[in-house]
């Protein structure tokens, strides 16, 4: 987003150390969930809550040698982690990765701006009411409607 047409905290939302937090919530849960079926050791799971950490920078320098951004990601997340990393993102795709906190990032950016929509629906009414009995230019199909002439006959 260019950052002059974003609220400060519209661009937080689409930084790109949002973006890998939200990726890392995603393989964290994912995670998790193949742990309580006994397919991720317990063990692995607790040395990748506790450890994993990630860095834009590094993930950058990793993905300019692979040409993969999720294979950066984990790569730098496993380092982060050490031996138990190998389980980070066992069994997942890089769309479950990305799809997945698309839609929570979505929702994140969607809430802030229906935060704003009683404020908005608020001065749209109070503006309504103060021009109610404005006069108006007729528009039809997107330009100024003409005046009906009843039993006028143009020459042509």
């Amino acid at each position: 987003m260019i950052p002059r047409y974003s609220r400060p905290e519209m661009s937080r939302i689409w930084s790109d150390q949002n973006r890998f937090a939200t990726w890392l919530k995603v393989e964290i849960a994912a995670t998790e969930a193949l742990a309580e079926r006994g397919i991720v050791p317990q063990e692995a799971l607790a040395a990748i809550k506790e450890r994993a950490r990630f860095d834009v920078a590094r993930i950058d320098a990793i993905e300019k040698e692979v040409q993969h951004d999720v294979i950066a990601f984990v790569s730098n997340v496993a380092e982060s982690v050490g031996p138990e990393g190998r389980w980070l993102h066992y069994g997942l795709t890089s769309s479950d990765v990305v799809d997945t906190a698309l839609a929570m990032l979505m929702g994140e950016a969607c809430g802030l701006i229906l935060d704003d929509v009683a404020t908005l629906l608020a001065v749209l009414r109070d503006r309504a009411h103060e021009f109610k009995h404005a006069p108006m230019i007729g528009r039809t199909h997107g330009v100024h409607a003409e005046p009906m002439t009843f039993g006028l006959k143009l020459a042509l």
